[in-house]
């Protein structure tokens, strides 16, 4: 994009750019915001019968995405990844707010990086209502804000011994796509296409996890890897899982692979923003029917165990039944890592 360097103030920049599209939702769309940008805080309007779920992610350049990005897609992953933490709970949107470090004010990239926010925040109704902006490294940091009913927010420590483990949509895309702009893996251009939009522009299931309340046990988001998420599920419920891997759902994509890259992929790589969750095997019809609801596919790909130690496992079994040794399943289970 060629750089359109303007004379902006902070305090323009913020009307051009955000206040404006903000201020139209909130009219179309007031929901749960009393107020939102223009005064020291926004508020919120609260029902005593529900709780707020409150979740921030900040995206920092040549860390969580390249140097020289897609602005637009910028803007809609920064609050995707948000949306896709309220989704795990089975929260509804409310707003959220935008603290956004710029090297510079370039015009075109704030044209860009806003047109992508607003065009997610308006699919799911969420309002930006505040937030802050300051000259320096290009960093993208957002609050988001969800509803609950009281007492049926879906954690993470809910596991029950005999739970099904399900996954939404498939996994690894994002991590083959990495890999593809990375020059370690050559795909098809319309293979690349596919699976590009799914790292740039993931779709947070926000439908699902309101429609798990009641129905899941437990669940997360799938944002640093698949196996190496759902032990945050075992360490907080105190259990162990057992995986089938031929069982995660894959795209074709994908699938035309090795299947030792299939395996990595889907089992550890990051940024696929599907849900992880667990139910009881007596909900298995409920779950297929909210999966044709939806029209989004929901893949049991394991069970919970009892925990035989004092720290949560995950047994992998293979294609043939077999159980993959420790060191197979050490190399399965590595996921992103902020400081690594």
């Amino acid at each position: 994009m060629q750089s359109q360097i303007s004379s902006l103030g902070e305090f323009d920049l913020i009307q051009r750019f955000f206040k404006t599209q903000s201020e139209l939702m909130l009219v179309s769309n007031p929901g749960s915001v009393k107020m939102g940008i223009g005064d020291d805080c926004a508020l919120l309007k609260t029902d005593p019968a529900e709780e707020i779920a409150i979740t921030s992610d900040m995206l920092v350049s040549g860390r969580h995405f390249f140097v020289g990005a897609n602005p637009e897609w910028l803007g809609w992953k920064a609050l995707a990844v948000n949306l896709s933490d309220l989704a795990a709970m089975g929260a509804r949107p409310m707003g959220f707010t935008l603290a956004l470090a710029l090297p510079e004010a370039n015009s075109a990239w704030l044209e860009a990086f806003s047109k992508g926010l607003f065009a997610i925040a308006n699919q799911f109704t969420c309002p930006l209502i505040g937030g802050d902006t300051t000259a320096g490294p290009l960093n993208i940091c957002i609050t988001a804000f969800g509803s609950i009913p009281k007492d049926k927010a879906i954690l993470r420590s809910g596991a029950l011994v005999g739970d099904d483990i399900w996954v939404s949509g498939a996994v690894g895309d994002a991590r083959l796509a990495l890999a593809a702009l990375r020059h370690e893996i050559e795909l098809e251009k319309g293979d690349l296409e596919v699976i590009e939009a799914r790292m740039h522009q993931p779709t947070p299931r926000i439908n699902l996890g309101i429609a798990l309340r009641g129905v899941a046990n437990s669940a997360l988001d799938v944002s640093d890897g698949l196996l190496g998420d759902l032990r945050h599920i075992l360490q907080q419920s105190g259990k162990d899982a057992e995986i089938h891997l031929e069982q995660i759902p894959k795209s074709r994509t994908l699938r035309k692979q090795s299947p030792n890259i299939q395996n990595q992929y889907a089992a550890s790589g990051g940024d696929d923003y599907e849900l992880c969750f667990t139910a009881a095997s007596s909900l298995r019809n409920a779950i297929t029917k909210i999966s044709g609801d939806l029209n989004l596919p929901l893949t049991q790909i394991g069970s919970i165990k009892d925990m035989q130690n004092h720290s949560p496992k995950i047994q992998l079994i293979d294609s043939n039944g077999a159980r993959l040794n420790p060191e197979e399943v050490n190399q399965l289970l590595k996921s992103f890592d902020h400081f690594a």
